[in-house]
């Protein structure tokens, strides 16, 4: 397999972070979306990523699909979600909200690196700003009354895409994550960073375009 795209992204790297989980081999290709755009392109001409490639040629896109698809390929004794039912409704709720607040921290950054001072839309900024922090607060608030060491018991993306989802913003965003406002967030994401699987697709913010 080919897993196409750069792990400072928090959406490659959950994909990167559950193919380490399972053993998977694969061959990283950490393309740029600007730098490689067009090489990106020849799997998905949305120019995004993740893409995986799997051994037989199909491009998967959009880190939720590749995710499904690789619990499929495990089986359901060993997927990071289970296949139906209560657990598998409450991980994706979880993944949702976290790949959401990642999504809307990619908008944020782009709004500064690339509009000046006085061109960036200051209702834009603040819109982006509220839904990270109000998404965080019911976050903390649910993680706090979960306790124990994983989000639904056991590891699952749900620890998975709120890890990587809280290492973007504190390096895109650090003003907008205060641990100490959100303690049961931030040993969330501790106890993850220390896992060796993410400790193995680890890659300083870099935004050139």
């Amino acid at each position: 397999m080919i897993l196409i795209g750069q792990y400072d992204s928090p959406f490659v790297r959950r994909v990167a972070v559950a193919l380490q989980h399972h053993g998977l081999a694969y061959e990283h290709r950490p393309w740029s979306v600007w730098a490689n755009a067009e090489s990106i392109a020849q799997y998905n001409p949305l120019r995004r990523v993740p893409v995986l490639v799997t051994d037989d040629g199909e491009a998967l896109v959009e880190s939720a699909a590749i995710l499904d698809a690789l619990d499929g390929l495990v089986g359901p004794e060993r997927a990071l979600l289970p296949p139906a039912g209560e657990a598998r409704r409450a991980g994706l709720r979880v993944c949702a909200l976290a790949t959401g607040f990642a999504d809307k921290a990619v908008s944020l950054l782009y709004e500064h690196v690339l509009r000046a001072g006085d061109r960036r839309s200051p209702v834009w900024v603040d819109r982006c700003v509220t839904q990270i922090s109000e998404t965080l607060d019911l976050l903390e608030r649910e993680r706090a009354a979960r306790g124990g060491d994983f989000w639904l018991g056991a590891f699952s993306h749900a620890d998975i895409a709120v890890a990587c989802a809280l290492r973007f913003l504190g390096e895109a965003h650090p003003s907008l994550f205060d641990a100490a406002r959100r303690p049961a967030l931030a040993a969330h994401a501790a106890r993850c960073e220390a896992l060796p699987v993410f400790a193995a697709v680890v890659q300083p913010l870099h935004v050139a375009v």
